[in-house]
């Protein structure tokens, strides 16, 4: 046995209002059968006044520690995925942790905008390897309403708001993480951006995609990643008993699962149900899983997902 990062604990965080493609349609040019055709997604959650990335990713956090049975000033590693945080700086993983009420503990944010969870998972487990600490909270966070161009229909339609956590403990295991693998390819930036910056227009700006490129580029990266993550922890696909992807769009699951040869009912999908939350999808959509009891202790897990950058990554865990 080798010391490891085991998920103690999952949790999540939605805001309040819940917004169908019918009540979409009524101020944008769609439908919901043209959403649904071409993503699969039939509602999503948008964040109203006074839900944040850190609200949420706080409400999120204290559903995995109540759920792992650990006490917040336990905690001494906060790691936050998202590209939307509350302030330029500082981290919103440091108002999470103000928050929870910890008054000292390694806490910082992790930018790789849907692929930021699995940046955050892998610097925690190796932080927990290495013995810089011994339980960490991971959390996805995202209020991505607020950078979205409401007059654009091929992107308002595909995003959400919400938050995922989980807590991990080093541990001497043969389970947990077994395996991590990440990428990153700048070449492709003009394909998903948000045009706008503190360094560049001195604003937020606004989302904006070349969606069948990204398509492309999608399923070819989460096969490839997937692939070589298993190889990486000695594993098959047959191995797997869950996928947990990135929730973008039906399709690319579809076409994804499809590539690998894997049946479409080990895809935990949520897509249709929260829309793509960027950073948030992957932990929101073990975190159902888990709770619905699909997710058992001693599955293999596999979680996936890209973004923009382009960056992209997978890990492999016993649940």
């Amino acid at each position: 046995m080798s010391r490891r990062s085991v998920v103690l604990g999952v949790g999540s965080a939605l805001p309040q209002r819940r917004i169908s493609n019918e009540e979409l349609a009524k101020t944008v040019e769609t439908t919901d059968a043209w959403i649904v055709e071409r993503t699969g997604i039939r509602s999503r959650y948008v964040a109203g006044e006074g839900e944040t990335t850190a609200s949420l990713a706080t409400d999120a956090a204290r559903r995995a520690l109540e759920q792992a049975g650990v006490d917040a000033a336990d905690i001494d590693l906060i790691v936050l995925a998202t590209a939307t945080p509350d302030q330029t700086f500082p981290s919103s993983a440091t108002k999470v942790q103000a928050a929870l009420g910890i008054d000292d503990c390694i806490a910082f944010d992790v930018h790789a905008v849907c692929t930021g969870f699995l940046y955050a998972l892998s610097v925690a487990d190796s932080m927990l390897r290495s013995g810089n600490a011994a339980k960490a909270l991971v959390i996805g966070a995202e209020t991505f309403s607020r950078i979205l161009d409401w007059e654009d229909r091929a992107t308002c339609v595909l995003f959400g708001d919400g938050a995922g956590a989980l807590v991990l403990g080093a541990e001497e295991t043969e389970g947990g993480i077994l395996a991590t693998r990440l990428h990153a390819d700048g070449r492709h930036n003009d394909l998903l951006f948000v045009d706008g910056g503190p360094s560049t227009t001195g604003t937020v700006g606004k989302l904006r995609m070349k969606g069948r490129e990204v398509f492309r580029h999608a399923v070819v990266n989460l096969a490839g990643v997937m692939g070589e993550v298993l190889e990486a922890a000695g594993l098959t696909t047959a191995d797997v008993d869950w996928v947990v992807p990135h929730q973008a769009n039906a399709r690319i699951l579809d076409a994804t699962a499809r590539k690998l040869g894997l049946a479409a009912e080990k895809i935990v999908v949520t897509v249709d149900e929260h829309a793509n939350t960027s950073a948030a999808s992957v932990p929101l959509a073990l975190d159902t899983a888990v709770r619905d009891g699909r997710i058992k202790r001693g599955d293999v897990v596999v979680l996936e997902a890209m973004g923009g950058g382009f960056t992209w990554g997978a890990a492999v865990l016993r649940y």
